[in-house]
């Protein structure tokens, strides 16, 4: 049986679920704690029984978005798929369920995008927390024979810039209608198949040079 929801609990849900319908409904993430406030029924000093600050409250609204897409996460990397497959589900995943946020509106979808933006510091952590599991899949893949002649770090940096298009919101955004999980597929064989640390040739020149 769920533990009952206590009046605070019930009032910060609240507040989030009003945070979340504004930025829906004005196309903008800016907001001030009078407004949301208003929004509420309630004033501004009553607001801040809830949450000491609006920074904290965009930090639940942030858990909030982020916590489908953390499931996700621990759901895959706890899966026993192979590691190339799992990779694969490990971005995969996440970008259809972003992909259908954009398609049900873009605009509200720019809006969190600039939230994102004004309030990075606040989401840094979930950031992390992605690199923390990408880092279990290529220790998986690494034990598999691949990645060679690099070490755990490289690999995150290399894969994150190759791939990182499929689920960073502002990059993603600019390009969404090119984007599809048939081109991820390809581009996560391509990583497995001939990301390592040999030099094959590409950085054989003492200055770069026209052709």
């Amino acid at each position: 049986m769920a533990r009952p929801q206590t009046d605070i609990e019930a009032g910060r849900e609240a507040l989030i679920g009003h945070v979340i319908d504004m930025i829906e409904e004005r196309g903008s993430s800016a907001m001030t704690v009078t407004e949301i406030a208003a929004r509420a029924g309630m004033s501004a000093a009553n607001l801040y029984r809830y949450f000491e600050s609006k920074e904290a409250l965009i930090e639940a609204v942030a858990e909030h978005w982020f916590q489908p897409k953390v499931e996700i996460m621990e759901e895959v990397v706890a899966s026993d798929l192979p590691p190339r497959r799992k990779m694969y589900e490990f971005y995969a995943r996440r970008f259809a369920r972003m992909m259908t946020e954009w398609e049900r509106d873009p605009v509200a979808f720019a809006s969190y995008v600039e939230l994102g933006k004004e309030n990075f510091e606040l989401i840094r952590g979930y950031v992390d927390l992605g690199d923390h599991y990408l880092a279990m899949i290529i220790g998986e893949a690494m034990a598999d024979g691949h990645f060679a002649d690099l070490d755990v770090d490289e690999a995150i940096s290399l894969i994150n810039q190759m791939v990182s298009v499929y689920v960073n919101i502002g990059m993603m955004e600019l390009v969404m209608p090119k984007l599809s999980t048939e081109k991820l597929a390809r581009i996560i064989d391509a990583v497995f198949d001939g990301l390592s640390g040999a030099d094959r040739g590409a950085k054989g020149l003492s200055t770069l040079r026209a052709a």
